[in-house]
């Protein structure tokens, strides 16, 4: 039976706040196999952690990652609504997660977030940065943009892909086979077990998103899941220990 690798989603998004430096640390603390984090490009092209294509929702700030430069983004506090538990902390660059990564053995989800933007640039961007740190065998990109990834896959065969979808696909093991992805990352809602199984049994990994319902966890650990993304990896931690 395999070992079902547990990814924090955005770090530990359900205990800190979310794609910081504060959440990622917290993940590695707790023993995560691994951490997802979403990138976005910045006004003046440099490439940012954050989720959403705004920043309203995360720091105290308003308005687009794109329009602003990495320098003025870095001035809004990233901890907000974690800010009287952890303290103040910034939007991180991937380049200070991937030298941060530089320390640890981490295996490292890169979301593109490329559907509502499409980010001209940023799959070679992202690529060329995971190159400079040699961490093509610890990478695995991602994106609800499946053209993205498929460019991804031709600029740089050797790093892992994976399309997220939340709408039931047929067969996605064949889907994965034919874009050259060595992976999927279904939502839970249409990823049933029988549809795991046949999926890994062709060769192709499966990570669902966002599992933290731990009968939901426990369920994926008993059938050998490839791996899990989950807000609380402390909790999945414990209970891939238990089990």
């Amino acid at each position: 039976m395999n070992t079902t690798m547990v990814f924090a989603h955005r770090g530990s998004a359900g205990t800190h706040p979310e794609n910081t430096m504060l959440s990622f640390r917290e993940a590695e603390r707790v023993g995560a196999d691994g951490i997802e984090l979403d990138i976005q490009l910045t006004k003046d092209n440099q490439i940012v952690v954050i989720h959403d294509e705004t920043i309203d929702r995360t720091t105290n700030g308003k308005g687009f990652v794109k329009d602003y430069t990495v320098m003025k983004l870095k001035q809004f506090n990233a901890s907000f609504s974690f800010t009287s538990k952890w303290g103040e902390s910034s939007i991180p660059t991937l380049e200070e997660v991937l030298q941060w990564m530089q320390g640890n053995r981490l295996r490292l989800i890169i979301e593109l977030k490329n559907t509502r933007f499409l980010y001209p640039g940023m799959e070679e961007k992202a690529i060329t940065m995971v190159r400079k740190y040699s961490m093509q065998d610890r990478v695995i990109l991602t994106s609800f943009n499946h053209y993205s990834l498929v460019y991804c896959t031709q600029l740089s065969p050797d790093i892992e892909t994976a399309p997220l979808y939340r709408d039931g696909l047929f067969m996605p093991w064949i889907y994965a086979q034919s874009i050259r992805a060595g992976s999927i990352h279904p939502s839970i809602k249409v990823a049933p077990d029988n549809i795991i199984k046949m999926a890994m049994d062709a060769g192709i990994k499966v990570r669902p998103y966002t599992i933290n319902d731990a009968n939901q966890m426990k369920a994926l650990f008993d059938i050998g899941c490839s791996g899990i993304i989950t807000d609380y990896p402390k909790k999945a931690i414990d209970l891939r220990k238990k089990l």
